[in-house]
């Protein structure tokens, strides 16, 4: 098992959850990436969690934005939200701080915390998948204990692809 998988399972049994990870296969892009795991998990694509991650212009930041599969971050409404102008983060950066791969960025078990928004489109269903730490392994959680684990700000910066 990997060092970010287990590091996933690791931060689920630290928050009493139970961990239930799948593998899925791989994808080039984050709206591929909820299509194939939807496909191999057999849910709807929204149910899917994009852990998309921008940094701050001016504090070199990292935010996590935490999307329905079926949505794309509108950038202006993130910054807002951020209160910053934004650029996708650069993978070295999104490495050393969550310790994560870019296409493997699960939302919990960062190396340091970031702050989080979170898609409301989420919060529609009982249960959801999120990357698990590498690009062919998610998890499965409630859409409440996804917020309550990550201190996931619910707010409107998505658009439906």
């Amino acid at each position: 098992m990997s060092k970010s998988l287990s590091r996933v399972r690791s931060a689920l049994h630290a928050a009493g959850v139970a961990p239930r990870i799948q593998e899925t296969g791989n994808a080039r892009t984050a709206r591929d990436a909820a299509a194939a795991a939807a496909a191999a998990i057999g849910c709807e694509r929204d149910q899917i969690v994009k852990t998309i991650v921008f940094e701050g212009v001016d504090s070199g930041s990292l935010l996590l934005f935490l999307t329905a599969g079926g949505n794309q971050v509108d950038t202006a409404l993130a910054a807002t939200l951020a209160g910053e102008d934004l650029k996708r983060a650069a993978p070295d950066n999104v490495r050393k701080t969550t310790g994560f791969a870019v296409g493997g960025v699960s939302p919990i078990g960062h190396l340091s915390p970031a702050r989080a928004f979170m898609d409301p489109r989420l919060m529609e269903f009982t249960l959801v998948w999120a990357a698990a730490g590498t690009p062919r392994h998610v998890f499965a959680i409630s859409p409440r204990e996804l917020a309550a684990l990550t201190k996931a700000e619910r707010a409107t910066f998505t658009t439906g692809i």
